[in-house]
């Protein structure tokens, strides 16, 4: 095959010809051509969900939350509630979208005679056939480099709590594989479809701007070793002579190991979410296999890197007898964190509750023996 441009300036000059062509002929809708394209495809699949539709175009989550946002506002789409998936919104055209469509269609079609007036049938289904194949390549690499990212939903610009000793800010994964009924990051654990993403370059340029400011850089989420890019990431934050602190539930004992031996974290913080017997049942799911935390505890009391346990104490399911369990369980932890429940109203289950101050108190007391240090956060006297 003889080289040429294809993959260059031909597809760019073919797609910016496409979009001014069809910018002049929307602006009495005061729609654009991305508006077009997306229009079609729920007129076309009435209920699609956002989802889809951003898989479909190969779009960021950030594009098409803001694309249908827009439509929304100029009563060409509806969306609606799944009814079988909380998280999911479907997409519907109005009235308003349905009286348009014919001249949308003409628009199209048009558009095409012109480009293929001097195109005969057989190259027109050779040109379709190669770009389908093509097409399909560039969705494997694609798909391939978001599983191989870090998705963020948050950014903490500065924080003197989450990091001990460090000014830092806290960038938030979404994500988790628990399902903790008193999880405040709700939206972080089902990453519901309107939530726009913080895209990964957007970060680094903040911290370029702050390096100077800051210490480091703290890692929640979710939960942060589900991404596959995250070894990657944290390079880069390094590579700005940031610090890093993790936060993890424990629960990818390898990933944890990779990043410590590799000195790639500087402080780790392990939520330690009850002791073994009521695990499970701490973390919302049935019959949890608990190695992995055994590993990941061990491991970090090894004191392979500076960290810390903690633990999120809920009146529910918290008792003084599953501390001193606890206690027990990381006996000789440098550093133990008990913190006391807050209800934000965004919690996977709602009316749960903090424990008193007494209760705390004795609740610490009662692992104190075990650790070196532990600490109470979030206590109201």
């Amino acid at each position: 095959m003889s080289e040429h441009n294809y993959l260059s300036l031909d597809s760019s000059v073919l797609y910016r010809c496409n979009q001014k062509h069809f910018d002049k002929l929307l602006d009495k809708y005061s729609i654009g051509y991305t508006q077009l394209i997306l229009l079609t495809q729920i007129y076309e699949s009435e209920g699609i969900s956002m989802n889809e539709l951003a898989v479909r175009g190969v779009y960021d989550k950030g594009t098409i939350t803001k694309s249908i946002q827009r439509l929304e506002q100029l009563s060409y789409v509806r969306i609606e509630n799944s009814e079988t998936d909380r998280r999911a919104k479907l997409l519907y055209t109005t009235e308003k979208t349905q009286e348009i469509m014919p001249d949308l269609y003409r628009m199209r079609s048009d558009w095409f005679s012109h480009l293929s007036s001097n195109i005969s049938a057989d190259e027109l289904d050779a040109y379709n056939s190669v770009l389908a194949r093509l097409v399909e390549k560039a969705r494997e690499y694609s798909t391939e480099l978001d599983d191989e990212g870090v998705r963020f939903y948050g950014l903490q610009k500065l924080t003197l709590l989450d990091y001990p000793g460090n000014m830092a800010c806290t960038v938030f994964t979404g994500g988790c594989n628990f399902r903790c009924p008193f999880c405040h990051n709700r939206s972080l654990v089902f990453l519901n479809e309107n939530d726009s993403e913080i895209a990964n370059e957007d970060i680094f340029d903040f911290l370029k701007n702050r390096n100077r400011i800051l210490d480091g850089v703290c890692i929640t989420g979710g939960e942060p070793l589900l991404h596959k890019g995250l070894k990657a990431f944290i390079q880069r934050v390094r590579d700005l002579g940031l610090k890093v602190k993790l936060d993890t539930n424990g629960s990818n004992f390898e990933k944890l190991k990779e990043l410590i031996d590799e000195g790639m974290v500087d402080y780790v913080a392990m939520d330690i979410k009850n002791s073994p017997e009521k695990y499970a049942m701490t973390i919302g799911l049935q019959n949890y296999d608990l190695s992995e935390i055994e590993k990941s505890k061990n491991y970090l009391l090894e004191d392979h890197v500076d960290y810390e346990f903690r633990t999120t104490i809920v009146k529910q399911f918290h008792e003084v007898s599953d501390l001193k369990k606890i206690g027990e369980w990381i006996k000789g932890a440098k550093h133990y964190y008990l913190q006391n429940f807050e209800d934000h109203g965004t919690c996977i289950v709602s009316g749960l509750g903090e424990v008193d101050a007494d209760t705390m108190k004795q609740m610490k007391e009662t692992v104190r023996p075990y650790v070196e240090n532990i600490e109470v956060r979030g206590l109201k006297e």
